[in-house]
């Protein structure tokens, strides 16, 4: 097994991301969020039909997106502050960064396209949130696996629950 990282404070984890990284990653991400922001509020507001401005479809996408945007602005400023806006050389990510893209994009999408809608939403969830947080916990190698894997078993289904709850008690929407 590899030395942790003399800056990280846990085992096995990796060193920060590189700023240049951080900053185009901010970029990416408050284009998005004000590009959701924009959709969410050209979505109907129901006004004709006596509906409040609360009641609009477009509130929690609207509040995911500007949420994303101002997050994004602050991970940009601390990549400015580290350097992240110097040219360099390129940089070639490792075969170790792009396994883990693979692996969260195809879990985004079995989520998105192969459970959503077909089993109840909060199982959909936690699945999801198991599933992702198992495969990222279980590249730190043998040691306390079995703690971790019960530990995501139980975010998960936290997670699902919780989502369940916010949905249809807080926001008052019935989940598929």
């Amino acid at each position: 097994m590899s030395e942790p990282d003399a800056a990280s404070p846990f085992e096995g984890e990796k060193a920060p991301a590189s700023p240049r990284a951080d900053l185009v990653t901010a970029a990416v991400l408050c284009v998005f969020g004000i590009a959701v922001v924009t959709q969410a509020w050209q979505m109907p507001r129901f006004v004709e039909q006596s509906g409040t401005g609360l009641t609009a479809p477009g509130i929690v996408p609207g509040f995911y997106g500007v949420v994303i945007a101002l997050l994004s602005i602050v991970l940009g400023m601390r990549a400015i502050r580290r350097g992240g806006w110097a040219v360099r050389g390129a940089a070639q990510g490792s075969a170790a960064d792009r396994r883990q893209l693979a692996t969260a994009a195809v879990l985004g999408v079995v989520y998105a396209g192969g459970m959503v809608g077909r089993v109840p939403f909060w199982l959909a969830s936690a699945l999801f949130v198991f599933a992702f947080t198992t495969a990222f916990e279980w590249e730190l190698g043998p040691q306390g696996r079995l703690r971790r894997v019960i530990e995501a078993a139980l975010i998960g289904i936290g997670t699902g629950i919780g989502v369940m709850l916010v949905f249809e008690k807080l926001f008052l929407l019935r989940l598929p």
